[in-house]
């Protein structure tokens, strides 16, 4: 069959072409693009539905470690702090916040890295040790598990005879008129901002490679509840805008307006603990998102 003069040039022009790209990509001058490099939702349908799933178990994983430690530390001073004759008071609440999260850090820490407070998911990204875009969808998260905790032990708590929601604060965190200790604006966001740069501080420490790694939560269920023996008396304690907000929608009135110290100190107060870990001990290090072995293997 005779070939078309037409076409065969039209085709070693397209291969030229073709050929002269590969050459360039190859030396740089044009970017090369992986799987990786885009959303799950452009990516091949099997790659992006497994990423999905493994991102839905994660914030799944978040909403849960929150929503316990909401319902647990504020629980524990809903309904155990002044319990007549054997309440468990400032230090019962303090170790229940703790036990908290040292028991989920070793539940869902390889799920998800078992931050449970936005503050501690902002500080880790500013420490470089958390993808920036995961940061939405983990606050999101927190704090729907936050809502859902204070909803719970509510329809727990009004299940005692004279319950009343005004007489108690439901756990929720105030200052001035409204702080444990009738302590000012001032010193509350003081102690909010120093104590949360500190527990940063620890969980970027305690999580660093040196580290022993069985260790971490341990120390951090013991940093927070040192922070609570230190500031129950003057904001019932935050650190942590998720465990903030859901009483806060419980009580409404002077904790909703009051609410705004508590998410803004604990934002900035992570951020600063998180930027001066990264200064102290500025080798890189894996981020705080749980184990993706352990992931790909589930």
């Amino acid at each position: 069959m005779p070939h078309d003069p037409a076409r065969v040039a039209a085709a070693q022009a397209a291969g030229g072409r073709l050929g002269a790209v590969r050459r360039a990509a190859a030396a740089g001058a044009i970017p090369q693009f992986h799987c990786a490099d885009f959303p799950c939702f452009l990516r091949p349908s099997g790659a992006g539905r497994r990423e999905s799933v493994e991102n839905f178990r994660k914030y799944a994983a978040e909403l849960i470690g929150t929503f316990w430690l909401t319902f647990g530390g504020c629980g524990s001073a809903v309904l155990a702090a002044a319990f007549p004759e054997l309440g468990i008071g400032f230090a019962g609440v303090s170790l229940a916040f703790g036990l908290t999260v040292l028991t989920m850090a070793y539940a869902i820490g390889h799920v998800s890295g078992c931050h449970l407070n936005p503050a501690v998911t902002v500080g880790l990204a500013v420490g470089g040790r958390f993808p920036v875009i995961d940061i939405l969808p983990y606050i999101v998260a927190q704090v729907i598990g936050g809502i859902l905790g204070a909803f719970v032990l509510y329809l727990i708590a009004i299940g005692a005879p004279g319950f009343d929601l005004a007489t108690s604060g439901f756990a929720a965190n105030g200052y001035g008129a409204h702080s444990p200790g009738g302590y000012s604006l001032t010193a509350a966001w003081i102690s909010e901002l120093v104590l949360t740069a500190g527990f940063l501080f620890v969980i970027m420490g305690a999580t660093h490679g040196r580290a022993p790694v069985q260790f971490a939560p341990i120390a951090i269920g013991l940093a927070l509840t040192l922070i609570h023996l230190i500031s129950i008396p003057v904001t019932n304690t935050s650190v942590n805008p998720a465990r903030s907000t859901g009483p806060a929608l419980i009580v409404g009135g002077w904790a909703m307006a009051q609410l705004w110290l508590f998410w803004v100190a604990p934002l900035i107060g992570g951020a600063i603990g998180g930027m001066a870990y990264r200064w102290i001990s500025p080798m890189p290090q894996e981020n705080v998102v749980g184990d993706p072995k352990w992931r790909t293997r589930a």
